[in-house]
């Protein structure tokens, strides 16, 4: 067995197996139950947020910074792709296709800005 483990000290082990633990208690706990558990209407309402908040914690830093530094100039492609996306999106909401349009509303502008000039 000590070819299986290497050279793991006894805490990194513990770690996994406490962490494999809490992964298992977590993932069954609606099983374990015997009643049907409903979220509170609170909680419900926040986690309609969940999927843009994640989506904006990932895209917003690449938008913004490049190379974990704020941009500090304007001649950054992504700048105006971001705005040419979104006015695409809110000139299109609510007719269909708004999020297909956005992303190549916002190709058209970043690629000619990115490849053509460098930017």
């Amino acid at each position: 067995m000590s070819w299986l483990l290497g050279e793991t000290d006894s805490w990194t082990l513990l770690t996994i197996l406490g962490l494999a633990c809490v992964t298992v208690v977590a993932r069954s706990f609606f099983f374990i139950l015997d009643k049907e558990w409903t979220l509170p209407t609170w909680a419900q309402r926040g986690l309609q947020y969940a999927p843009i908040a994640a989506l904006s914690a990932v895209i917003v830093p690449e938008i913004v910074m490049l190379q974990g530094q704020m941009i500090h100039t304007l001649k950054d492609a992504r700048l105006y792709a971001v705005a040419g996306g979104l006015a695409y999106f809110f000139w299109r909401r609510g007719q269909g296709q708004a999020v297909l349009g956005t992303i190549l509303s916002g190709m058209v502008v970043y690629l000619p800005l990115h490849i053509g000039l460098g930017w």
